[in-house]
């Protein structure tokens, strides 16, 4: 059966990004979307990949 739900230190691993910092998009809401059961906090498959995409750029933005 494959995996849906992801604890953060997998969800950082799946987006390339470090724990600290998916923990602190998270309680910025810049983040993915995320489930909160008591203390554990689980990362939903789908929701990581649209977050992913919605990042997804076509040309580099040149800094003024």
């Amino acid at each position: 059966m494959e995996q849906r739900g992801y604890p953060t230190d997998q969800a950082a691993d799946y987006v390339g990004l470090s724990r600290a910092s998916l923990v602190t998009m998270r309680w910025r809401g810049t983040g993915p979307k995320f489930i909160k059961l008591g203390k554990r906090v689980l990362y939903l498959r789908e929701d990581l990949d649209a977050w992913l995409e919605s990042h997804r750029e076509t040309e580099i933005q040149e800094a003024s």
